[in-house]
């Protein structure tokens, strides 16, 4: 709760600092910078890069989590480098990755 509470307070005050149509297309999220995002993630919750992949062809989804504390973030990060926050929350757990049975959709 209080990881929430204090990263969109910091994501509300970098948005009210983004030039105003990026604010406002960009409303249902918490949105800034790349790099002012992800050093928040790494040094406010000692979340790391769990995984990413490609979202079509204009944007990337990444998974951060901390083992430690137990928090993760979905980000999706755009071309001009603008990364939003998604989702946030508590109680990540590592999971060992299992194989695909063979016929069955991956």
């Amino acid at each position: 709760m209080i990881k929430s509470f204090t990263f969109t307070t910091f994501m509300f005050a970098a948005i009210a600092s983004a030039p105003a149509a990026l604010a406002q297309s960009q409303t249902p999220s918490a949105c800034a910078p790349r790099d002012l995002v992800i050093s928040k993630l790494e040094d406010s919750y000692g979340e790391s890069r769990m995984g990413a992949g490609l979202r079509g062809h204009a944007s990337v989804f990444e998974i951060w989590a901390s083992a430690d504390s137990g928090t993760w973030t979905i980000v999706v990060t755009n071309t001009e480098g603008i990364s939003c926050v998604m989702a946030s929350g508590d109680s990540w757990q590592d999971m060992p990755a299992t194989p695909a049975k063979l016929g069955a959709p991956a």
